[in-house]
């Protein structure tokens, strides 16, 4: 077998020419491991922030340091907000009431937001809701169909489109989406093929961003499997026994078990990592 001489073999375009002159530059990063999952000096900002998932996340941001927070969520939702405050005096924690269905609503917060903050750091794409309608065909109109996917995916490529032009202006950012195990598989007993479609997307969403925003941003997806949020309150036990016997681990998440999934894509420990998908559902997926 002959082996061409490496100066033969034609070159591979550059996926992304927005990067410049290659190898890029590695970063400047601490050489202290836990300094690089702090988020000290930071700004960021998390739809959904002040309820279940988001609300964690909130307040796992401002435990590693963030010096401001600013939560999008639909309805008044003070009393949470409140509480994040007294226990996180010494940063700065605004509440901006917005629908993510609605596209003006979200570029007009998200500019407001950054004419406030000046940098935003950190992009947490977290709002959504759940399909309880059941199978798709016995619906009698696309009311829900259509109202899963504008909370769910647009309402994520709205935030994202937003925020990807501040990030590119200032030449960085980490924009993190909340996914679901539902993008991987297709869950059983429930029938959800709406949130199951909408979730894939993000999560096809996330990978091809990560590619367009190389030059200047990361962008990762984070996948829920079964979460204990009041979100599942109104599943009847013999469904969640039904979840607790497919799920390895046998038992849902608490919402604290992603926060460090969502800590590490956020910081300086994730440089290298874009287009990537964390799943913390008990081993679910391996099955």
């Amino acid at each position: 077998m002959t082996i061409e001489s490496s100066s033969s073999i034609t070159p591979v375009s550059i996926c992304n020419t927005d990067i410049g002159s290659l190898p890029a530059p590695f970063p400047q990063l601490s050489s202290n491991i836990l300094d690089l999952f702090l988020l000290t000096n930071k700004h960021a900002v998390i739809t959904g922030g002040a309820r279940g998932i988001g609300y964690v996340i909130s307040e796992a941001y401002l435990q590693a340091g963030i010096s401001k927070l600013a939560i999008i969520d639909y309805s008044n939702n003070e009393p949470a907000i409140n509480r994040l405050r007294e226990q996180f005096p010494k940063s700065s924690i605004n509440y901006y009431d917005c629908d993510v269905r609605k596209a003006e609503q979200v570029k007009n917060v998200i500019e407001t937001i950054h004419k406030e903050f000046e940098t935003i750091d950190i992009f947490v794409a977290n709002a959504g809701i759940a399909w309880t309608s059941g199978p798709l065909i016995d619906q009698d109109n696309d009311d829900e169909w259509h109202n899963v996917m504008n909370v769910d995916l647009n309402g994520v490529y709205y935030c994202a489109k937003n925020i990807g032009k501040i990030f590119r202006q200032q030449g960085k950012g980490s924009l993190i989406m909340t996914a679901s195990m539902s993008a991987h598989i297709v869950n059983v007993p429930q029938l959800q093929a709406a949130y199951n479609v909408a979730k894939a997307g993000v999560l096809h969403l996330s990978k091809s961003l990560a590619i367009e925003w190389a030059a200047f941003a990361r962008v990762n997806t984070v996948s829920p499997g079964y979460i204990a949020t009041e979100l599942s309150d109104f599943v009847p036990d013999d469904i969640k026994n039904s979840w607790y016997a497919l799920t390895p681990k046998g038992r849902q998440g608490a919402p604290r078990e992603l926060c460090g999934a969502y800590l590490y894509l956020a910081s300086d420990a994730a440089t290298f990592t874009t287009g990537s998908d964390i799943k913390v559902d008990g081993g679910y997926c391996s099955v």
